[in-house]
């Protein structure tokens, strides 16, 4: 499995000039009560698999000013862990996508490329990305609870 990290903009030009086959998205866009971006990216017909996480992307001194804890932090862990198992068993790549390409999509490829191949430290020592340690964890933890 391939795990790309991309930002809007690299996912818009996907979309008009030719989306990569057999990939599934990973699209996380902030929560439209804090939106300073446009809304989500409409990858309908472009891939048979999308997942679009609604998340902060914040550090774990803000969550509350979010009325959020660690614990409230990202509650689509599980089920984005069980569409990264099933993109995985069904033989996909997986596209992470958010707002620049390098905090809550880098964390999520880091978080994959940890759990099954045991190399996610090569996103944090990348000096292009910024993954943010809470999605990382979160994903980590959730497929870490799925065993596989």
């Amino acid at each position: 499995m391939k795990v790309n990290i991309c930002s809007r903009k690299e996912a818009l030009q996907l979309i008009q000039n030719g989306f990569p086959e057999n990939t599934a998205v990973i699209s996380f866009y902030t929560p439209a009560y804090q939106k300073k971006t446009q809304d989500r990216l409409d990858y309908r017909g472009k891939c048979k698999r999308i997942f679009y996480v609604p998340v902060h992307d914040i550090d774990p001194h803000c969550l509350g000013d979010f009325c959020l804890t660690y614990e409230t932090y990202l509650p689509e862990a599980d089920a984005l862990a069980e569409f990264i198992c099933n993109a995985k068993r069904d033989g996909m790549n997986l596209l992470c996508q958010c707002d620049y390409g390098q905090s809550r999509s880098a964390a999520c490829a880091a978080a994959i490329l940890e759990h099954f191949e045991g190399c996610g430290i090569d996103i944090f020592t990348d000096y292009r990305y910024y993954p943010n340690q809470m999605v990382y964890h979160k994903v980590y933890d959730a497929l870490q609870k799925r065993g596989h």
